[in-house]
């Protein structure tokens, strides 16, 4: 585990993660497909186009230009979607969706770093109606994430705030300013070398499950690098918890039962003052 306990001093810090590929395994836009699908907002055609974006997403990452061609695509595809629809199905679909693709080691991050007294906060290009409820799952503090202009309950297509690249370094920044955060003092964690911004503007910059690009990065700045396993799904984090819970209390119980028979046999084996066995305390 990391080093996350160092001191505070007289100013607060934050936590800043990704969110795709860094506290999930998988596009968190993309991965609503299939929902919005069901509740009638795209047709089988776009489900299988957004498939293929989630394969070529996890394949190889996404460089800057895939980044814009799947805002545009996004953007597009959500135009004139009624907005609390699309949080209705985020909502009733969230934990089916989202759970099973959470990285284990993620949410062990997330703990610790709010262990040692630090803000969480998502950073994230998805949109603010999916971030903002994985957000809440999670428990983190606060979230940066696109948003959309919205006309009578309606999404335009045009985007109003882009958390992507260099604009999540700025976002960051300001909330660094409103809240008081010594980004120097601050972590950063992302898997693609398009958050580069983001991750130069903290003082503990990390690479998670990194592109090719971000490795080299890494490399060469001395960043620490972060290989998360496959997820492991909240739901079944918390019953391996509670299985380890029992395994832990019987093993303490086992141990704490040998060390006072080590200690009884020990006693009786020590001569007394008639030089048999058993001292005075015996």
């Amino acid at each position: 585990m990391l080093d996350l306990m160092e001191p505070l001093g007289t100013t607060r810090s934050a936590a800043f993660f990704d969110l795709d590929k860094t506290i999930i395994a998988r596009s968190s836009t993309l991965a609503f497909s299939r929902p919005f699908y069901a509740g009638g907002l795209i047709n089988r055609r776009t489900v299988l186009r957004s498939a293929y974006a989630q394969f070529v997403y996890l394949l190889g990452g996404a460089d800057h230009d895939q980044m814009e061609r799947m805002r545009e695509y996004i953007s597009a595809m959500c135009t004139g979607w009624d907005v609390r629809t699309v949080q209705a199905i985020v909502a009733d679909t969230l934990h089916h969706i989202v759970t099973p693709m959470i990285h284990d080691e993620a949410v062990e991050l997330i703990e610790a770093h709010h262990a040692a007294g630090r803000d969480v906060v998502i950073v994230s290009s998805s949109g603010v109606e999916v971030v903002e409820p994985i957000g809440a799952m999670l428990g983190a503090d606060k979230v940066i994430a696109t948003r959309m202009v919205v006309a009578d309950g309606k999404y335009t297509g045009e985007i109003a705030e882009y958390a992507y690249g260099p604009n999540k370094a700025t976002a960051i920044q300001a909330l660094a300013l409103a809240e008081g955060y010594d980004l120097g003092n601050s972590f950063a964690y992302s898997d693609s070398i398009t958050d580069e911004p983001m991750l130069a503007t903290v003082g503990h910059p990390h690479a998670v499950n990194p592109d090719k690009a971000l490795r080299r990065l890494a490399a060469e700045r001395d960043w620490p690098v972060l290989d998360f396993k496959e997820p492991v799904g909240l739901a079944e984090r918390s019953r391996l918890r509670e299985v380890r819970r029992p395994a832990m209390a019987a093993g303490l119980v086992a141990g704490l039962a040998a060390g006072v028979f080590l200690l009884a046999s020990r006693r009786r084996s020590r001569p007394g003052p008639d030089g048999l066995g058993g001292g005075p305390d015996s």
